[in-house]
């Protein structure tokens, strides 16, 4: 585990004369209850379910450096990398408290694809934690070394596929990404080794050190080390702005360019709560969600996305019903190819 705090603003409450006079003064204050019943009238605690450095932790602190305007306190983060994200759940599950002081952030994707390869344990999903504010929809694309791999397109990975098996690196093997190589292996005959790296971090560097043939990670990534990796091969049914595909290489769709029938393979982060907190918080749960929501409409995010080098295309809100749906459809996914993520085909 690692951890570190994001300095950001304390609440205002705090600041002025009420602070200038100290802990002992305010607490003996007819105002005193009316401060500890504000919410949050401390900080909030974000556990994470991967390694530090990686898309999620972009993405985290994008949003937070918006949404401490609206909810006026700081954040701290932990990450909990390991077992495909589950390190992260179980800790979650296990130790925050049901007082909507501690959340999860996540990729619903691969994470929610966990619990299909092997149920959770100790809690129940869904059931015992509510996904409640998506910031993205990120499909799953195949990228190489930009300068130093021989593989100019997907065609040539393929071609060389069927030569001999290829090392394909990846955050984990429960993932969108990696469903889609095995989906694209199945269907031309290719031969590709999944080699999980442990986050999109360690999955780049596999790549550029020539270990790993080719990668397979969610596309804003490579989108945003275009210069570094060359994108292959998107698992979407749709284009992108003219921007976005030039720093995709134009890179084709996999159902288009393959004939499959392929669903589309996105990740997507998202906060996540305790069912429990909801249920005995209300009010506080609704001042999350009320105040998550106004930061995709503040033009502050969209410039600390852009700054952050991520596109902002894919910047999309989802609300709890909307997240509920789309962790339902990505475990229909995965039910279907349950075979090929439990390495049974």
């Amino acid at each position: 585990m690692t951890s570190g705090k994001f300095t950001l603003d304390r609440r205002t409450m705090l600041q002025g004369s009420a602070a200038a006079v100290g802990g002992a003064a305010l607490t003996a204050s007819p105002l005193a209850s009316a401060f500890a019943d504000t919410f949050p009238s401390r900080n909030l605690s974000v556990m994470v379910a991967t390694r530090e450095g990686g898309g999620a932790d972009r993405n985290l602190r994008a949003f937070w450096s918006v949404w401490k305007k609206y909810l006026k306190t700081d954040m701290e983060a932990s990450f909990f990398p390991g077992a495909a994200g589950r390190v992260g759940y179980q800790k979650y599950m296990g130790i925050a408290k049901p007082d909507c002081y501690t959340l999860l952030f996540g990729n619903m994707g691969p994470e929610t694809l966990n619990w299909v390869v092997k149920k959770p344990t100790g809690f129940k999903f869904p059931g015992d934690y509510v996904y409640f504010n998506r910031v993205d929809v990120d499909p799953s694309c195949i990228f190489v070394d930009a300068k130093r791999s021989k593989f100019k397109t997907i065609d040539d990975i393929v071609a060389e596929g069927k030569k001999r098996t290829l090392n394909v690196g990846v955050s984990r093997i429960a993932h969108p990404a990696s469903l889609g190589v095995l989906a694209l292996a199945r269907h031309t005959g290719a031969k590709f080794n999944l080699i999980p790296l442990s986050g999109g971090k360690n999955t780049y560097a596999g790549v550029k050190s020539g270990e790993m043939d080719f990668g397979a990670l969610p596309l804003s990534g490579s989108a945003k080390r275009y210069k570094a990796f060359r994108t292959t091969l998107i698992f979407d049914d749709q284009t992108y702005s003219e921007d976005l595909m030039k720093r995709l290489y134009n890179a084709p769709l996999a159902n288009k360019h393959f004939g499959m029938k392929l669903p589309p393979l996105v990740s997507a982060r998202a906060f996540a709560i305790k069912t429990e907190a909801v249920n005995k918080h209300p009010d506080r749960f609704k001042i999350l969600q009320e105040t998550a929501e106004k930061v995709f409409k503040d033009p502050d995010y969209k410039a600390a996305v852009k700054k952050a080098k991520a596109p902002w295309e894919l910047i999309r809100y989802g609300d709890p019903k909307e997240c509920a749906d789309y962790a339902k459809n990505i475990m229909a996914i995965g039910e279907q190819y349950k075979d090929l993520l439990s390495g049974k085909a």
